[in-house]
């Protein structure tokens, strides 16, 4: 007998819902319904600190999310300004990186919102450390009113005793030991609990990105000006832009009425 929508067996995953981006991680997405990251839907990111790295476990497919939809990749409250080349070495376009700042809870909220709602933007990073469980169902009821942007929230990892609506929730660790892998602990899921944790290649070391840059700006037609003069789009809460002081990356945030 075929089960409802929303209703899935207690051992397995469920099959119905979301429209996915593969995260690239191959043992990743063996444990994600659908196999990847959901569309139209909070994934919330738990990590021990806000600068933890998380950039390794999220950029394929944002990279991915970008070629396919188009549009830019807006980072709320991001706790450093965007190292533009090293995004742009991953595949990110230099030229659509919009890094919105704001310090108090409900401006950055604000900010995520306004991110999903806009068409040009394709993905999410909001950086939510004293968000309420209401208010990530905002962003959540935002993101499916949207159905097709990516959207990741990150959190303390002590928020992982609190109520989330985000029908994924994963604690993000670097593995004991190794500066080169990853340990993720999925607390929630559409499927069974997860008990053992998984290991994950955190990636290419930062060197190996830059050289990856350098290569990158010594294939550029002449007149393109280096990545490393591109810099993001900076909009403050009130909706002011902070033009930057070398180069021309703008991007349009097309605020909804």
């Amino acid at each position: 007998m075929a089960t409802p929508p929303g209703v899935w067996p207690a051992d397995a995953l469920a099959v119905d819902g979301w429209r996915t981006v593969p995260t690239a991680h191959p043992p990743l997405d063996a444990q994600l319904p659908g196999g990847g990251w959901p569309l139209g839907a909070l994934i919330e990111l738990l990590q021990p600190a806000p600068d933890a790295p998380v950039w390794p476990l999220v950029l394929p497919a944002l990279v991915a999310r970008q070629r396919s939809a188009g549009g830019a990749l807006a980072l709320v409250g991001s706790p450093h300004e965007p190292f533009v080349p090293a995004l742009a070495a991953a595949g990110v376009r230099a030229d659509a990186v919009l890094w919105l700042t704001a310090d108090a809870p409900v401006a950055r909220l604000w900010l995520a919102e306004q991110a999903l709602a806009c068409g040009d933007v394709a993905a999410v990073l909001a950086w939510l450390p004293r968000a309420r469980s209401a208010d990530l169902r905002r962003l959540h009821l935002a993101a499916a009113r949207r159905g097709e942007g990516l959207l990741f929230a990150l959190r303390p990892a002590a928020a992982a005793a609190s109520a989330s609506p985000a029908p994924l929730r994963i604690a993000v660790e670097g593995a004991d030991g190794s500066t080169l892998a990853l340990r993720l602990r999925l607390l929630k899921r559409r499927g069974p609990p997860l008990v053992e944790p998984l290991l994950l290649a955190r990636g290419a070391p930062l060197c190996d990105v830059l050289a990856a840059s350098a290569g990158v700006q010594a294939q550029a037609p002449q007149g393109v000006p280096n990545v490393d003069w591109v810099l993001p789009r900076r909009v403050s809460a009130g909706g002011v832009c902070v033009q930057p002081e070398v180069g021309d990356a703008v991007v349009r945030l097309a605020v909804a009425a």
